[in-house]
């Protein structure tokens, strides 16, 4: 009995290879199809030109971990503004307004630049989520200019979160990234820190604060 039970377990592994090779591409196709973009702002218009960029890989597709903490960065402005945050499942079918309201949304208070942590709940699905500005309706822009619409409303920046069984080795470092600035929250960090750490060394320049405050909800 024991020969015929050996020669079944190549069987038996390969069919556990092949279950497992579709979810494996599936992971795979998805890092590298998402369409987001981690950094957001930068168009027309003081609130909409503002920085605002999710604490994520460059391939903007992140894997949180065990404690399920994301971060995201605020850049310098005169006048801050709320900023939104929405988390919606990936495969929401229907129109950009109906896949908002199958998610949920949580409104930051305006603050200056700076670094922000929060907690999520459990990931199920992949799940993209998005920062934005809420930028004043009305805009001191004429009513013929055909970019005042930028003023209401502010580029987002699109990540995707998935479980931590679709991690990959570029989301470990960022994780610890987060876990160490939670250690620093009610205080501040230099900025060449974060920038260092997360890969937007382009973006955080000399005309940032030297300290970014960090705050943790």
């Amino acid at each position: 009995m024991i020969r015929p039970l050996q020669a079944l377990v190549p069987g038996l592994l390969l069919l556990l290879a092949a279950s497992l090779l579709p979810e494996v591409l599936a992971q795979s196709t998805l890092r590298s199809t998402f369409p987001g973009r981690r950094v957001g702002g930068g168009t027309r218009g003081e609130c909409s030109a503002r920085l605002v960029a999710n604490l994520v890989p460059s391939t903007s597709v992140f894997a949180p971990g065990s404690s399920l903490q994301i971060g995201l960065l605020e850049g310098p402005t005169a006048n801050p503004r709320p900023l939104r945050l929405s988390f919606r499942p990936l495969n929401s079918s229907g129109s950009a307004d109906a896949a908002r309201s199958s998610g949920s949304q949580r409104l930051l208070p305006a603050s200056p630049a700076g670094v922000t942590l929060l907690a999520l709940p459990a990931l199920k699905v992949p799940t993209v989520w998005e920062s934005a500005y809420q930028c004043e309706e009305g805009s001191a822009a004429p009513a013929d200019d055909p970019l005042a619409f930028v003023q209401s409303e502010s580029p987002p920046a699109v990540s995707l979160l998935v479980a931590d069984n679709d991690s990959t080795p570029e989301d470990k470092p960022l994780q610890s990234a987060l876990q160490q600035l939670r250690k620093s929250c009610g205080s501040t960090v230099p900025r060449a820190q974060v920038a260092k750490a997360f890969g937007l060394a382009d973006v955080v320049t000399g005309e940032w604060p030297a300290q970014l405050p960090v705050r943790c909800l």
